[in-house]
């Protein structure tokens, strides 16, 4: 009886220790070689094979039309001109400062919104149906709207943007919201956090993981119908982004200008993706338990 008793008050000590050690473990930063293995070397490999077969494409003459397919050495160039002339950095910075612009002021107008449709059945009957069609209609279609409306000025690409990411962000926020489980909505009335305060300390929280996918979908379309916009509406008092740039190599039919755009158009969506909206996925996911450092 004694060794049972002994043993009976050991284990939850012991299993204490165990979940303490494991605890420890998960919490702890992955060694650098780790990181190098398992999150730097994939897309560095994957971006080695594009060039491998991009080249291949020339060297065997599958393609020897440079015209239609320039080669990695031809495009690199087009980089090293640009950089050379100081309007590469133009070009991304242009483009980006007013895609984050007016990302922020979809994200100020979208989420009240979606927590009106959310929150309100009648809002929600009138509304809802006309943001999913929203959502659902292609931003280029907004372009020459715009244009006619505001003319070529800044704020007709800001509205393109605004039409093509509010309805995504308020329907994020719309779905996270519908999956907040009843319980705990009763629960922070029976506690007092009623009106504002329960959407603030309540809704907001329990919804977010709805909303972050909200968010990064928003940017998507933010992104996509501001390059629809350069690409078609152009004028001196716009400057050069990323859509204008590929609109001129278009018009100058040159394939090396036309895949240097592609090439930064697709750079800045993975920056942006893996320096803001993956690390904000991460910590919702871990801030629920449902990531965990291995």
């Amino acid at each position: 009886m004694a060794s049972t008793d002994s043993k009976t008050t050991e284990d939850p000590g012991s299993i204490e220790a165990g979940l303490d050690a494991l605890e420890t473990s998960v919490s702890g930063r992955p060694p650098l070689r780790q990181t190098l293995r398992e999150k730097i070397l994939p897309p560095v490999i994957a971006i080695a094979v594009v060039l491998v077969v991009w080249q291949g494409l020339i060297s065997l003459k599958i393609v020897d039309d440079p015209a239609k397919l320039p080669s990695p050495g031809a495009v690199w160039a087009e980089v090293e001109d640009a950089w050379l002339k100081g309007t590469l950095l133009d070009y991304i910075w242009t483009s980006v400062s007013r895609g984050l612009f007016g990302f922020a002021l979809a994200l100020v107008i979208g989420t009240p919104l979606g927590l009106l449709v959310a929150r309100v059945k009648f809002v929600r009957a009138a509304i809802g149906p006309i943001l999913s069609g929203l959502q659902s209609l292609p931003s280029v279609a907004w372009v020459p709207a715009a244009v006619i409306w505001l003319g070529l000025k800044p704020e007709m690409m800001y509205a393109v943007i605004l039409l093509g990411a509010v309805p995504s962000i308020a329907n994020g926020l719309v779905s996270g919201v519908d999956q907040v489980p009843p319980l705990i909505l009763r629960a922070g009335r029976t506690l007092g956090a009623t009106g504002l305060r329960g959407t603030w300390h309540i809704v907001m929280p329990a919804a977010l993981p709805g909303y972050v996918a909200g968010l990064k979908q928003g940017w998507a379309f933010s992104w996509r119908s501001l390059m629809a916009a350069e690409i078609i509406a152009q004028a001196p008092d716009l400057g050069v982004g990323l859509g204008q740039l590929l609109e001129v190599g278009r018009t100058n039919s040159s394939m090396a200008t036309v895949f240097l755009a592609i090439l930064l158009i697709l750079f800045v969506g993975i920056a942006i993706d893996l320096l803001i909206f993956s690390p904000l996925e991460r910590w919702v996911l871990r801030t629920r338990g449902l990531l965990v450092k291995s």
